[in-house]
């Protein structure tokens, strides 16, 4: 099982299949060759990077060549993509500021005007090693433990990003290429900066662990490529296990977000008549655009509402997000390239505010800020990323700071400076007087520096966390002092208790700790039906119907699914898994041939498997070209465990159990520890009356993973299966003592001890008679 330090992005396709009760994370695709049972495990996860080994006191001095000189040089020329120095001679000023920007030099060739960090032999102790940074002939090198857990001397070859931290690429086995574990803190000195950490300074990482710098997780062009280099392609082929990715452009470049420019180049010299000028997107919701004061105090947009096209292109970088192709379709639905995470946990606290790295647009969509039209560029310039206002400047361009900056709204000193001097003494830890964003944009650090903001700007509810144990932005300032006290104080300011605009915090709380309670399901039907509320909301309300199947649900899920939100309708989707699969036929089949490729394929993924007779000829043919689609999304990620996990799922829903086979023994060989495929492929051996080799399975991986309860639980139900009821009581019994919140593993228990009991009662009886 994934490491719990370890949050993915889920897949477009989270299966429970096959498994009642198991929850099945993201997925790729295999093309490997079948295996006995009894080799399902045999290759470890991480290969061993090419440098010849050294000891563990000591880095060997021989360097082997990890890559050949295309895969140092990935950029390819890319149809359509003409680079940014292009677009320099026409747009000067925007060039100019993209070149100062994060964008730029989000990816750069490592050198002497790129590295930030010290390379001039530093040395950082961790996990029992000593690690050094090194510059050799205008090169930069890195000893530290590879996957054999031995020191190795490393190359680096690409720098990635600038602030508040750098982090650094080497080459890996297969055209793969690793960011470090170590990071350069950029920050001035006196903030704590210019120096080396590691970014799991408390984990103890070494070589093994899903989160060791040689894993999946650590994978450049996997989980980073995208999001930092223009039109990229990531070109894992899974035969070879080898990645050719490329890019256009190294960095970000203006073509990571206006599309390519050729054809705009063209509109330049021809000057037709195009209102495109030659572009796949235009940016002009801001156009002509005013915002006028209310008496309120805030502002409000004068022209139609945001079409959503700049928040949707921002969105294919910042947001929590699993890649469905590549590469990014500029101007079409966002969803046609990525499946968005949900306000679902461990992403978000049940309120929607971010616990997890979600980078801004989820939570964003469920602000009262983009139900009113605002745009990221509205406070953010876009070509030199920076806020277009310093400090509670921003905020005041809408809000009122006569109304909003003042004490009587945010009940803190005006002064910070006085604030403080007349505190000091009976109060020394007593905040400054707060910003805008520190009440209403709560900050989270990631990667141990990089402080973040949430972009939901609700109002602060204490209150919430009392009823719920939740964070709030209050005792974030105030941590000594208890949530009780912040709510006792807003509501004597208030005179009532605080209200805000995101509504639908304690439904989603109470979905998360009783998801199968009928007044909770009709809650999530009120709020799923509820157009007024933002799409990423009524989205998660109808996903969390999947745990209540309920006839009023499938009414609720029947009218979303013609929603004219695609996030909507690929959610009302989702939730269809607990129904007869003959009902989410009827309802769903439309949906086959949606013209969103998201909404299309989460339909074959449900659909998958269903008789075809109970669908029209239509839905015949479009089902098979849907899960295509599905299957093609998956092979793209052929790299990743959970991909082939999820390949494995929908071979053996469409009854081609030798595929399923084939890509669960390929998730095994890429991740060995992954628990669902464990249970996955001994259901499938189950399926095929081969219930021995899933014993075995499930045997290794217990050895592995000794305290999974799943697997413990899986073991117990195929020896009494096997008719082996003795042997299964102590899995059985495991499982329910490692899972006491699993009440499906208490059930199964006792019904087997009660079982056992009755089967035998001569043997459970005798002993007792014989004791004094």
């Amino acid at each position: 099982m994934a490491d719990p330090r370890l949050v993915r992005s889920w897949p477009i396709a989270a299966l429970t299949l096959a498994l009642i009760g198991l929850v099945v994370w993201r997925a790729s695709t295999s093309a490997s060759s079948p295996a006995p049972a009894d080799a399902s495990t045999a290759s470890a996860s991480g290969a061993k990077p090419g440098a010849a080994h050294g000891d563990a006191a000591e880095a060997s001095s021989a360097v082997a060549t990890l890559v050949s000189p295309a895969e140092r040089s990935p950029e390819r020329a890319a149809a359509g993509f003409v680079g940014s120095d292009r677009c320099a001679p026409c747009h000067a000023e925007e060039h100019a500021a993209w070149q100062g920007s994060q964008h730029a030099r989000a990816m750069q060739h490592a050198s002497a005007a790129t590295v930030l960090g010290n390379f001039e032999g530093a040395r950082l102790r961790y996990a029992g090693q000593v690690h050094r940074f090194d510059r050799q002939d205008g090169k930069y090198w890195v000893t530290t433990d590879g996957a054999d857990g031995q020191l190795h001397r490393y190359e680096v070859l690409y720098t990635f990003g600038v602030e508040p931290l750098q982090q650094y690429l080497v080459a890996g086995p297969g055209g793969r290429l690793q960011a470090l574990p170590f990071a350069w803190d950029a920050r001035p000195q006196a903030r704590g900066g210019q120096r080396w950490y590691h970014l799991h300074e408390r984990d103890n990482v070494r070589a093994g662990d899903v989160l060791h710098w040689t894993a999946a997780s650590q994978n450049w062009n996997h989980m980073c490529a995208e999001c930092h280099s223009t039109h990229v392609t990531k070109g894992y082929d899974a035969a070879a296990d080898h990645f050719t990715t490329t890019w256009s452009e190294i960095s970000v470049g203006c073509e990571g977000c206006h599309g390519g420019g050729a054809r705009h180049l063209d509109w330049t010299r021809a000057r037709t008549p195009d209102p495109s000028k030659g572009l796949d997107v235009r940016f002009d919701e801001r156009q002509d655009a005013t915002w006028t004061r209310l008496p309120s105090g805030t502002a409000q947009r004068g022209k139609r509402p945001s079409s959503g096209t700049e928040s949707a292109t921002c969105a294919f970088c910042h947001s929590r997000r699993e890649t469905l192709s590549q590469p990014f379709r500029h101007g079409a639905p966002l969803l046609d390239s990525v499946a968005l995470e949900l306000l679902t946990a461990p992403f978000y606290t049940p309120d929607g505010v971010m616990s997890d790295e979600v980078f801004t647009y989820g939570s964003f969509q469920q602000s009262k800020m983009a139900h009113a039209g605002v745009t990221c560029s509205d406070c953010h310039e876009p070509h030199s990323g920076r806020l277009r206002a310093e400090g509670n400047g921003m905020c005041a361009s809408c809000h009122e700071p006569a109304r909003f900056d003042v004490p009587a709204h945010h009940h803190h000193a005006a002064n910070a400076a006085a604030a403080n001097a007349a505190n000091a003494a009976a109060t020394p830890s007593a905040p400054a007087a707060p910003r805008c964003v520190d009440c209403h944009m709560p900050a989270r650090t990631y990667m141990g520096v990089d402080v973040r903001h949430d972009h939901g700007f609700r109002v602060p509810r204490p209150d919430l966390s009392v009823r719920l144990g939740i964070p709030n932005t209050c005792t974030d300032c105030h941590a000594q002092k208890p949530a009780s006290w912040a709510a006792d104080a807003v509501r004597a300011w208030l005179g009532r208790p605080a209200q805000g605009y995101q509504t639908t915090t304690e439904v989603f709380a109470l979905a998360r700790t009783a998801p199968g309670d009928p007044a909770v399901a009709a809650e999530l039907q009120r709020l799923a039906a509820d157009r007024a509320l933002p799409a990423i909301v009524r989205a998660t309300a109808l996903a969390s119907l999947r745990a209540a199947p309920t006839a009023a649900s499938l009414a609720v899920l029947g009218a979303a699914l013609a929603d004219p939100d695609p996030l909507v309708r690929r959610a009302a989707l989702s939730a269809l898994e607990g129904y007869d699969p003959r009902r989410a036929a009827a309802v769903a089949a439309p949906l086959l041939a949606d013209p969103v490729r998201g909404v299309r394929i989460e339909a074959a993924r449900v659909l998958a498997g269903v008789d075809l007779r109970a669908l029209p000829e239509r839905a015949a043919r479009e089902l098979d070209g849907a899960l295509r689609e599905y299957i093609a999304t998956q092979t793209h990620h052929a790299d990743r465990v959970e991909a082939q996990n999820n390949l494995g799922l929908i071979f053996t829903r469409t009854g081609e159990p030798r595929g399923a086979e084939h890509a669960y023994l390929a998730a095994l060989r890429i991740e060995p520890g992954y628990v669902p495929t464990y249970v996955n492929l001994a259901d499938l051996y189950r399926e095929l009356g081969r219930d021995a080799d899933g014993v075995a399975l499930l045997r290794r991986g217990i050895t592995q993973l000794p305290e999974q309860a799943e697997l413990l639980h899986s073991l117990g139900l195929a020896l009494v299966r096997q008719g082996h009821k003795d042997q299964a009581i102590e899995p059985l019994k495991r499982a329910a003592e490692l899972a006491p919140e699993q009440a499906r593993f208490q059930t199964v228990y006792q019904a087997a001890l009660t079982a056992l009991r009755s089967s035998t009662p001569a043997a459970h009886a005798q002993p007792r008679l014989g004791r004094p």
